[in-house]
């Protein structure tokens, strides 16, 4: 669709965005010489770039839209709040929204997590928290801790830390100079398990592979970091039923702190406030971000329960201090934002709706599963990933110069949806406010752009 006239002038844009801007994640070599779509403006669920022309927001302008643009609740807040202070410091001080947003978020974590630390990205958050766990085991008398598990092929953020602690190769061998390394161990990727058996045969192997490394590495581990339910730069990933609570369990067991890296997951992405809460798991520390503040500022999160926050209590000069913090900590407009956010999906009892809008998807899904080269449709809440093979009976992968995923993103951007591949996976996660109607227009364009670029 288009509006009836174009905004701003195109070329001129263009030119300019090319000479002076560098985008992220982006060849740039390809990205200068092609058409880009530059965006001026937005209106519920749907962009509008510069020469007039809507997009609908298939990929949540990446994962952390959820009422919408243009929110009048959201935007009247952040007026409000700006007519008062828009930012202030919170090394030694404190503000009124970021003090009532920590109340209100605790109230809504999985029980047992208590404090509140404020950054502003979901890599930010991460790096946090692993700075917290390494320094808590210093503080707890047990500095040999000071290793980390994580996943294969998990992705958490691009500051040095988190980028150690990701395991998908693309993003880390060029830094791996600048790496402290982790213990790796495998990510319950049903699709392409080492083994066959339902979940629960595939739960038990994996936590099985999990304690293994708990039993040799325990002594040495600060803490185990996961993307609970769904991993998700890998591909939408959706673990088994059972395995995120057995992994609670290992390392409650074996002494090791557990990080829930909820920065994509966490405010409703999968149809519950938290992923954690699918199986009533609480991590000694949480991150989050993303969808927050609804998606309209940079406020992100690493939550820790008291435990954690008490081993850094001491007098001046024992220098228990956790010596972190970032210039916009606590930013008042964005918690304002988020405040809002959250009183928003509060009153339209969001994550209910969630849960009914993912049964649609899913029933329209199932007409996905008929197209020949869709191998495997993954889906948890509004968190979807459909993997594309050259043959379904053997699973054999496109090659990633076939760039088939990024071949039916740009069909769908041809006919009016904004969507972004993970390799051969192409991911469909749409505003968590989406209607029916919105929905069913939005499948309608992913589906005739996979049969059109698969089956050509």
């Amino acid at each position: 669709m288009r509006s009836e006239e174009p905004l701003l002038n195109y070329d001129e844009l263009a030119e300019k965005n090319k000479r002076y801007v560098w985008h992220p994640f982006t060849q740039m070599k390809e990205y200068i010489e092609g058409d880009p779509v530059i965006i001026a403006g937005g209106d519920g669920r749907k962009l509008q770039d510069v020469r007039g022309n809507e997009y609908w927001d298939g990929v949540s302008s990446i994962w952390l839209n959820v009422h919408g643009h243009r929110v009048p609740e959201i935007d009247q807040a952040i007026r409000g709040q700006l007519e008062k202070i828009a930012h202030s410091t919170m090394l030694g001080m404190a503000n009124v929204p970021a003090v009532l947003l920590a109340e209100k978020l605790i109230h809504l974590m999985p029980p047992g997590l208590a404090k509140v630390f404020y950054s502003d990205a979901g890599a930010t958050a991460v790096e946090i928290a692993i700075k917290m766990a390494f320094q808590y085991w210093q503080h707890k008398g047990q500095p040999q801790k000071q290793r980390f598990i994580t996943m294969k092929e998990a992705y958490h953020g691009d500051t040095i830390g988190a980028v150690s602690v990701g395991a998908i190769d693309i993003y880390r061998h060029t830094y791996s100079n600048l790496l402290f390394s982790p213990i790796h161990v495998p990510y319950p990727y049903i699709y392409r398990s080492p083994i066959t058996g339902d979940d629960e045969t595939q739960t038990a192997f994996f936590l099985d592979e999990l304690e293994k490394t708990l039993q040799a590495h325990h002594h040495e581990t600060a803490a185990l970091i996961i993307e609970p339910v769904v991993q998700g730069a890998s591909g939408i990933i959706v673990m088994p039923d059972g395995y995120l609570r057995g992994v609670r369990e290992l390392c409650t067991k074996y002494n090791v702190l557990m990080i829930a890296d909820e920065v994509a997951t966490g405010f409703g992405r999968t149809g519950r406030l938290f992923a954690c809460n699918h199986e009533e798991v609480t991590p000694d520390i949480l991150t989050a971000g993303k969808g927050l503040t609804g998606g309209y500022l940079p406020v992100a999160i690493t939550v820790a329960t008291d435990e954690i926050y008490e081993a850094f209590l001491g007098d001046y000069e024992d220098q228990k201090t956790f010596f972190h913090g970032h210039s916009y900590t606590g930013n008042q407009l964005g918690c304002a934002a988020a405040i809002a956010n959250l009183d928003l999906m509060e009153e339209k009892n969001l994550i209910h709706e969630v849960q009914q809008q993912s049964r649609y998807i899913a029933s329209r899904l199932q007409e996905f599963s008929k197209l020949s080269h869709v191998g495997d449709i993954r889906q948890k809440g509004f968190m979807i990933g459909l993997e594309l093979v050259v043959d379904r009976e053997t699973k054999e992968p496109y090659e990633w110069t076939e760039r088939v995923g990024v071949q039916v993103c740009t069909r769908a951007k041809e006919l009016g949806m904004l969507i972004r591949p993970l390799g051969n996976v192409v991911v469909f996660m749409p505003p968590l406010a989406s209607t029916k109607e919105e929905l069913e227009a939005m499948l309608d364009i992913l589906y005739q752009s996979i049969q059109e670029v698969t089956e050509s």
